[in-house]
């Protein structure tokens, strides 16, 4: 077992797009797609259906150690014995996808700071743009339309591909290397030529609201992002409340989310998992802090470890849930490295809740189900709880 979050799994949809990841954009790239190309309703796959299709590591084994010594590719026989699986969540990585991939997970990306996300009409438009970045630095602004990268039009595109564009070869290090973005700004037409470079993600932001409370957003389960977490806890001002946005939270490192548990747990009962049959539990650590009030805010777009935190607050009556179904992601996958180097994940088991529910293909049902103005709808639930003294 690696040393990071069995349940969050970066789903490549196809070679030509690098690591396509429902693991939130802004880790790819800096750019956050604002939606995923997979619905919650699509992926929800049950998890008899997920075990029936399920492949062994021996299996992907052994069809790419026959293949390396009839000299063809140990990876594309891989991915065909993947392929024929039917197991959405299992997949095969080049060993430098996989190493984007466990860089992401430490917080950082080659990218040029650009967050984007693809308008109704098709357009790519600039969400955000991370300072101190190159993008920031050439003057690109949130709004600015992404009309080509490289040359080739991004119009209609998914995001994925653009973002595959923007950040280069993931077998190459493209830190360093230039691209070319098109853009337009009202009837400004102009392109500017960026040097990706490696930038760090702030995966945990928090900001206070006049109404005295306090938002902790995680982004994605990055490394020490719950030490941050715990942090922004026991800084908030006495009487404040708490609200925990995990929307479009698509995972990370399981030991980070364990840790943010603990922010709000004293000790118990986080999650169980099962590893080929084997049964595991994941336990808070320390003491949290059980008085403040506590609602935690999902969407479509929560998923794997984030569901496992919030499925853990809910079963718990720590946090009263507000916003959409989560995404139901909550399978565990775990690498074997394949001779090529390149890296098999496939899924071994599925976690649970404390009340030994089943997250994978149902996804968690908030206790108040809201669809607008979620954030301000959470802050009402808020003041509802009560004063924490």
């Amino acid at each position: 077992m690696s040393g990071r979050d069995p349940f969050c799994q970066p789903r490549r949809i196809r070679r030509g797009a690098a690591l396509t990841l429902v693991f939130a954009g802004v880790l790819v790239t800096g750019a956050a797609t604002g939606s995923f190309s997979d619905s919650g309703q699509s992926g929800r796959e049950s998890a008899q259906d997920a075990a029936r299709s399920a492949i062994r590591h021996d299996d992907v084994q052994k069809a790419a150690a026959e293949a390396l010594a009839d000299g063809k590719s140990p990876m594309e026989a891989a991915e065909r014995a993947v392929s024929r699986s039917r197991d959405r969540w299992s997949a095969v990585y080049s060993e430098g996808e996989y190493q984007e991939f466990e860089e992401a997970l430490d917080g950082e990306y080659t990218g040029v700071g650009l967050w984007a996300r693809r308008e109704r009409d098709g357009r790519i438009e600039v969400s955000k743009v991370q300072p101190g970045s190159p993008a920031a630095t050439a003057g690109i602004h949130k709004g600015d339309r992404v009309r080509s990268v490289d040359g080739s039009k991004v119009d209609g595109r998914p995001v994925t591909e653009v973002v595959a564009l923007l950040r280069g070869d993931a077998d190459d290090d493209a830190a360093g290397t230039t691209v070319r973005v098109g853009l337009e700004r009202g009837t400004r037409v102009w392109s500017e030529t960026l040097r990706r470079a490696k930038l760090s993600t702030d995966s945990v932001t928090v900001r206070r609201l006049p109404a005295g409370v306090t938002v902790v957003r995680i982004a994605a389960f990055t490394k020490s992002s719950g030490d941050v977490v715990r942090a922004a806890v026991r800084q908030a001002p006495a009487g404040d409340g708490i609200i925990l946005d995990l929307r479009g939270n698509s995972g990370g490192l399981v030991t980070e989310a364990v840790a943010a548990a603990s922010a709000f747990l004293d000790g118990g009962l986080v999650a169980t998992y099962d590893v080929d049959g084997e049964q595991r539990v994941l336990h808070a650590s320390g003491h949290g802090d059980t008085t403040r009030p506590l609602v935690a805010l999902v969407d479509g777009g929560t998923m794997s470890a984030a569901e496992m935190l919030t499925g853990a607050l809910q079963d718990r009556g720590r946090a009263v849930v507000v916003g959409t179904r989560t995404f139901g992601k909550g399978s565990v996958q775990m690498p074997t490295r394949l001779p090529d180097g390149s890296v098999a994940e496939l899924t071994v088991g599925h976690y649970r809740t404390p009340s030994g529910r089943t997250v994978d293909g149902r996804g968690i049902t908030p206790d108040l189900e809201v669809e607008q103005r979620a954030l301000e709808r959470a802050e009402t639930v808020l003041s509802g709880l009560g004063d924490p003294s």
